[in-house]
């Protein structure tokens, strides 16, 4: 004996199931979309009480150093290197805070691992 399930529910998965992977496509275009975006977005920070500035694409790419001339010591090599390693980490941190912030206005907080 087979069961059945009532009329109004018959046939209703594959409706579901369309519009499900109509929401996917959607979504998936739109966070390509936003990606390209910030991909092209220029960001800049600064570290080190501004002495140094940096300006680098959402994509990571670096496009400007600007120094205070203040930090250049020819003895002291290490206060420089380390003013710009600061100064990457700021401006990487701004970009993946505002990368999530984005990508989370187009996915509604779903947690979609390796999309940032």
């Amino acid at each position: 004996m087979k069961s059945r399930l009532p009329k109004e529910y018959q046939n209703k998965g594959a409706g579901n199931m369309n519009n499900m992977i109509k929401q996917a496509q959607k979504m998936q275009e739109d966070i390509e979309r936003v990606q390209a975006e910030l991909d092209e977005r220029e960001f800049t920070a600064s570290a080190a009480g501004g002495m140094i500035e940096l300006t680098m694409t959402g994509g990571k790419k670096l496009q400007s150093v600007k120094l205070n001339p203040e930090c250049v010591d020819k003895d002291n090599i290490e206060d420089l290197q380390d003013i710009i390693v600061a100064g990457v980490n700021a401006i990487i941190t701004q970009i993946e805070d505002v990368s999530a912030a984005e990508m989370e206005k187009v996915t509604g907080s779903v947690n979609i691992p390796g999309l940032i």
